[in-house]
């Protein structure tokens, strides 16, 4: 096949690992006087969320340094995207299902900002199961990495959500005695660096972690004895993502310590995942993990992958606790539904802090809005967590978190107002075949004394 023209009617990631790889055009700015383009990103649950436009079409993508080439897998929302020179293959990637089918094609335009690349390849996964646009709660249309990663000087500023692409001919370091410069070893299109963690009263052991903007988890670990690298005592049995083969599974915990040059990290929540989850990679060599999301946005950092090194500071978000899911229950969109309110006060005034919101708004006489908003949905239940324990169950619609009517805020804030604070009491209004029931439950630590 040459040409290609798809057609729709109508999400914590993992690495991905393909066939061998085509070679193409570098990204260039669009003006060669330019020494750096500034691009502005979206931080979802710790993961971070550009605008790329593939051949004219403007998508959304996840900036991930565990990949190597783009992958769509996600083009419900759009009516149509030409891709160019396509051919069909078999791939597998992170989870224990089997190998799945997939298109390759070459010679695609891709504009990141003023960066542009006209000869790109990617590749578009057909499975409708991978879309991580339903548990993000925003549209995502693929994951995007080592090819913008590899030929600039990349500083991604975490705390004030922008990243900018540097000329390495032209850039500048600016460092201080608050930044630390380590070195960065890449190896098959991939970064990694090496640092130190303590798991349970004992010595630090080194460890080399692969750089992952796209997990949107903290650290995770290989389980290796011999290295002293073993799960803690203290532990649960979790889901930790998706993975291109199928979803991953793993024994979630908490560690003393990261340390990440001369940076520590106390209390840092880590996860030990199956070692079925990497059937995919034949040799994971001296790798001991990944470092991912959650403990990579507490820095701002500069990646330079031309020059094999990484300048780290610490940012506003570094001394935040690390995030559980303290109740047990995943949340996805799942649909929609309509909403009515009441906008207008006893005296029948419009309320002044009453905004709309959905994508659909239908006033019905002066003073009621239907709106059309996202359903959210429980996902999946942790076994022995506070949720099962009440009753909950997958396919519940979520109403009301404590009283406050949850189409109001993005998915990741209903996590946050459930997840929020431990000893808390929480109260779920949820819909199950139509009738309304009220749960309550209290979170609480899950890794006591």
């Amino acid at each position: 096949m040459k040409r290609l023209t798809i057609l729709f009617c109508l999400l914590a990631l993992a690495f991905f690992c393909f066939p061998g790889t085509v070679s193409g055009q570098d990204y260039v700015l669009a003006n060669a006087r330019e020494r750096s383009n500034k691009l502005p990103f979206k931080l979802i649950n710790n993961l971070m969320i550009v605008p790329v436009e593939v051949n004219g079409v403007e998508l959304s993508f996840i900036l991930d340094s565990g990949v190597s080439k783009p992958i769509l897998f996600n083009l419900y929302d759009q009516d149509s995207i030409e891709l160019r020179d396509v051919t069909q293959i078999s791939i597998k990637g992170l989870g224990e299902g089997k190998p799945i089918e997939a298109l390759s094609s070459v010679g695609n335009t891709f504009r990141i900002g003023n960066l542009t690349n006209t000869d790109q390849q990617l590749y578009v996964v057909m499975d409708k199961d991978m879309n991580f646009s339903s548990s993000l709660g925003v549209p995502i249309h693929g994951i995007i990495g080592y090819d913008i990663f590899k030929d600039y000087v990349v500083e991604i500023n975490y705390n004030r959500t922008f990243i900018r692409f540097h000329h390495p001919d032209y850039y500048q370091p600016k460092t201080s005695n608050k930044t630390v410069i380590l070195p960065l070893e890449i190896e098959n299109f991939k970064a990694y660096i090496k640092g130190g963690v303590v798991l349970q009263g004992q010595e630090e052991i080194p460890v080399k972690l692969l750089m992952d903007t796209g997990s949107s988890d903290a650290i995770w670990l290989f389980s290796k004895e011999e290295e002293g690298l073993w799960v803690p005592e203290q532990n649960y049995e979790d889901y930790l993502g998706k993975g291109l083969s199928g979803n991953i599974f793993g024994k979630r915990t908490r560690i003393e310590q990261v340390r990440i040059g001369d940076f520590v990290l106390k209390d840092a929540k880590a996860a030990f995942p199956d070692i079925g989850s990497f059937q995919a990679l034949l040799n994971i060599g001296d790798r001991d993990g990944s470092l991912g999301g959650e403990v990579l946005k507490r820095f701002n950092m500069v990646i330079d992958y031309p020059g094999q090194q990484i300048t780290l500071s610490k940012n506003a978000l570094f001394n935040e606790p690390f995030q559980f899911n303290l109740a047990g229950i995943e949340l996805e969109h799942a649909g929609v539904r309509y909403v009515a309110e009441r906008i207008t006060n006893v005296s029948g005034v419009v309320r002044k802090d009453d905004s709309a919101f959905g994508n659909v708004q239908i006033m019905l006489g002066d003073q009621t809005r239907v709106s059309l908003v996202p359903e959210i949905v429980v996902s999946a239940i942790r076994a022995g967590s506070p949720a099962e324990e009440v009753g909950l169950k997958e396919g519940d619609v979520i109403l009301a978190v404590n009283g406050k009517p949850v189409h109001r805020y993005q998915l990741q804030e209903v996590m946050g107002l459930i997840n929020s604070k431990k000893g808390k009491r929480v109260r779920l209004l949820i819909e199950r075949y139509n009738k309304d029931l009220l749960f309550s439950f209290v979170v609480d630590e899950l890794f006591k004394e």
